[in-house]
């Protein structure tokens, strides 16, 4: 689904990636792990086109993804979710999450402004979607609700929706457990390891909590100073003497 290969970033006379090379399966559920600064959002941020690397290569489904422009990725099948929610707090959980499906839309300016009978079936058509992805993440009765106001956790799940609506087939999670609860890292664990098995997806998640990267992830990737220092099932990686030293620490 995806390989990197030697993707290089500098920033003047910083480093921020080091010929990182690492490849995800189809269907896989990747953990992406290190140190703040490691590199972990810049090499997101390649891959959605936010940040042009020095140099590299990165394949999805046998494309050069460096080639894709931002607003062609959606299309593509490619979502992401970031630490910081992005969602409108004016507006409808249900509209922020129909943002995400915005570009299977066919209407254009005029079509839509005139409201003709092909724009509304098409409204219609995405609504029900949409309704039907909140109620399988427990939305559905905060529809109507404004974002703003919400707790915690019920924007995250909203920003989940939002990325699912794009039905992508690679989804990239930036930190998605942060600031839950312990319940509802847990929750969130079992609803992700749900979507992978019914919506045949690929994910690759940035996350500090260890508990839900060991916990969740068929493999785990960490990056320390730029570089993959470590690769491997959630155990061995846990265990590996580079990532203790870098990462994990050890018990006092």
């Amino acid at each position: 689904m995806l390989e990197i290969s030697d993707l290089s970033v500098r920033f003047g006379g910083i480093t921020a990636l080091h010929e990182v090379g690492f490849r995800v399966g189809h269907g896989e559920l990747v953990g992406l792990i290190g140190p703040n600064g490691a590199g972990k959002t810049t090499l997101f941020n390649c891959l959605t086109r936010r940040q042009r690397p020095d140099s590299g290569i990165v394949r999805y489904r046998d494309a050069d993804l460096l080639a894709a422009r931002p607003d062609a990725l959606a299309a593509l099948g490619i979502a992401r979710t970031f630490q910081n929610l992005g969602l409108f707090p004016r507006m409808s959980v249900r509209d922020n999450v129909l943002v995400g499906a915005h570009h299977r839309a066919d209407a254009g300016f005029s079509t839509a402004a005139l409201r003709l009978p092909g724009v509304r079936r098409e409204e219609r058509a995405l609504r029900t979607e949409i309704d039907e992805l909140l109620d399988r993440l427990d939305l559905l009765e905060v529809a109507e609700h404004p974002a703003a106001g919400l707790p915690f956790g019920t924007l995250k799940r909203i920003e989940l929706a939002r990325a699912l609506a794009v039905r992508p087939r690679l989804l990239l999670l930036d930190e998605p457990v942060n600031g839950l609860s312990h319940g509802e890292v847990g929750e969130f664990a079992d609803r992700l390891r749900a979507l992978c098995a019914e919506s045949d997806l690929t994910v690759v998640v940035v996350e500090h909590h260890m508990g839900f990267v060991m916990g969740t992830c068929d493999r785990v990737v960490c990056l320390d100073f730029g570089r993959v220092i470590a690769e491997g099932k959630p155990e061995a990686v846990q265990r590996d003497p580079a990532v203790i030293a870098a990462y994990l620490g050890t018990a006092a």
